[in-house]
């Protein structure tokens, strides 16, 4: 990787965790584990285009993935996280931060699904 490059994924790695947003994100994603972008979305009473711009950035600063089960999509932390992203996370369990009660709506989005 050339110096470049290194250093717009530097940036990009701690631009994306400057917001308070984004570190609660990971926090709620690193506690619950996968989850639709629906249950987040209720959980941090969030519009959805906020909540997509936010999930985006944090997937282009290498933190999460995205796996898509028809029109639903399921953000996660991505594994495996290299040394630098890693110690983020670890930093970011170590805070103490108040989450939103997780409110899983996937099932009804399922189940909505079946029947359209």
């Amino acid at each position: 990787m050339n110096s470049e490059v290194a250093l717009e994924d530097f940036l990009a790695t701690t631009g994306a965790l400057y917001d308070a947003t984004r570190v609660k994100l990971l926090k709620f994603l690193d506690l619950h584990g996968a989850l639709c972008v629906c249950d987040m979305q209720e959980s941090f009473n969030m519009i959805q285009s906020r909540l997509s711009r936010h999930l985006k950035i944090l997937k282009d600063a290498g933190f999460l993935r995205v796996k898509r089960d028809g029109r639903w999509a399921y953000y996660e932390i991505r594994s495996p996280l290299d040394s630098f992203r890693l110690s983020a996370i670890e930093e970011i369990r170590a805070l103490p931060i108040e989450l939103p009660e997780l409110k899983r709506l996937s099932q009804s989005c399922e189940i909505q699904d079946a029947n359209d």
